[in-house]
């Protein structure tokens, strides 16, 4: 595994090209995110999809959540967004609420685990939507550990349970750590809770009735 240390606020551009390289050929990428550290793969390349899979020991009938640069990127990649997604990613993106929106036909299977939506967010860490934006489209960004185990805002945890099977670790130190990100579904035209996390579901539900 190659390890590269970036600055957490103004990432080498670099690292950067180096990473979304990896990712163009099918490799796998550990990167920070505004939580925790997760695993970084091309969602549209079915065996790189796999290879996080085999990675984590993940079982396949769970869904693989995305990240992606900013809104734009979002609906050039996986579709236009519903007004209230729209309504809630322009309050609380970059950050940690995942919306579950339809999954486009192009996306790897196992991303949906065979069904038909898809989780996204901005994250609010400067490395992660930078490297979305080099490599021009969303990432995976399962946590960086293994099914079962605790996931970690920790670089030395990844590189001492993960190192024999990534590609690349960008390692910009510890991260905020913390819950996971809120999951909300808005695909099926009204919003349900999937999981409650970093952002309240009052909140969340407060935006929508504004």
């Amino acid at each position: 595994m190659k390890r590269i240390v970036v600055d957490p606020v103004r990432p080498d551009p670099t690292a950067l090209a180096d990473a979304a390289a990896t990712l163009r050929e099918g490799g796998v990428v550990a990167i920070p995110t505004d939580t925790l550290y997760g695993l970084a793969a091309d969602p549209w390349n079915a065996a790189a999809v796999a290879k996080v899979f085999a990675i984590k020991g993940r079982p396949d009938d769970r869904a693989l959540p995305l990240v992606a640069a900013n809104v734009d990127q979002v609906e050039q990649w996986l579709g236009a967004m519903n007004p209230m997604a729209r309504r809630l990613a322009q309050r609380f993106w970059p950050g940690p609420l995942t919306l579950v929106m339809r999954a486009p036909d192009a996306l790897a299977p196992g991303v949906t685990a065979g069904g038909t939506t898809v989780g996204v967010r901005v994250p609010s860490h400067a490395v992660a939507r930078a490297l979305c934006a080099r490599f021009e489209r969303p990432v995976t960004a399962t946590s960086a550990n293994i099914s079962g185990q605790a996931a970690t805002d920790d670089p030395e945890t990844v590189a001492e349970t993960l190192a024999s099977r990534l590609d690349l670790l960008l390692d910009s130190g510890t991260t905020p750590g913390g819950p996971a990100s809120t999951v909300v579904d808005l695909a099926h035209g009204e919003i349900r809770l999937i999981r409650e996390g970093a952002v309240s579901w009052k909140d969340v539900k407060a935006c929508t009735q504004r």
